[in-house]
């Protein structure tokens, strides 16, 4: 394996991203990337906050079940483009487990079909390379809270990407026949959360359009969740776009 535990007095961020909880351990962090100085950058911005701890590193999707076992990470922080197995690869594998920690994604591209591909797999978001440290920090927060990490505008570019990407079914569509039937089984309230979510919209914007509060709006979606065995709310409006409702 790359690397093991961050280096004893590394530099994080100024912790402007809220305060840590000292009661609660520290969110454990793997970091997946076959490019050292990426990984040196990470442990740096990750490893100098008290809630925060990078625990391990890997060059190589191939080495990630290894590192995962070792390590018991909450959060991987995972490359896509990889020399051997690719982050998409061992993504998928990574989700397919029994009580696997939450991924995010890094990569160079905001809205490219490997995002896609990560997120329909059950990755929590993506970061881009270049993202800057705070938000970094936040989104790592984020996902081991249990959010998802990708704001309503670019859930709105991701759905745009697979629209203009994606051709017309010629034939019997698996993926939208699949959809549809998970969807029939929602409530039709379930399912106009569903919709609005498919569009885009964050949780005050449901609200107005649905007369709901803000906090019945995330009840509908934790119950979305839990009823279609999905990750996060962009997988719901992916799901939405595969069964040809927006």
């Amino acid at each position: 394996m790359a690397g093991v535990t961050s280096p004893a007095g590394s530099a994080g961020p100024p912790d402007a991203t809220g305060p840590a909880d000292a009661a609660a351990p520290p969110v454990r962090v793997l970091i997946v990337d076959d490019d050292a100085l990426v990984r040196a950058g990470l442990s740096m911005i990750l490893g100098g906050l008290p809630d925060l701890a990078v625990v391990g590193e890997a060059a190589d999707g191939g080495e990630v079940p290894a590192a995962v076992a070792a390590y018991a990470p909450d959060v991987v922080l995972m490359d896509i483009r990889m020399p051997r197995v690719d982050g998409l690869t061992a993504t998928e594998a990574l989700r397919a487990q029994p009580h696997p920690p939450e991924v995010l994604v890094l990569t160079t591209f905001d809205a490219d079909e490997q995002v896609l591909r990560a997120l329909r797999a059950g990755a929590a978001g993506f970061l881009l390379k270049d993202t800057p440290p705070a938000e970094i920090v936040r989104a790592v927060r984020r996902v081991a809270a249990g959010e998802a990490t990708l704001s309503p505008t670019v859930t709105r570019t991701l759905i745009a990407h697979v629209t203009a990407a994606a051709p017309g079914p010629v034939g019997p569509d698996p993926r939208r026949e699949r959809a549809l039937r998970l969807l029939t089984g929602l409530s039709e309230r379930e399912r106009q959360v569903a919709v609005a979510l498919g569009r885009g919209h964050t949780n005050a914007e449901i609200a107005g359009e649905l007369f709901m509060s803000v906090a019945t709006v995330k009840a509908y979606v934790s119950r979305l969740l839990t009823r279609l065995e999905l990750n996060n709310r962009v997988q719901v409006a992916l799901l939405v776009h595969d069964a040809g409702l927006v």
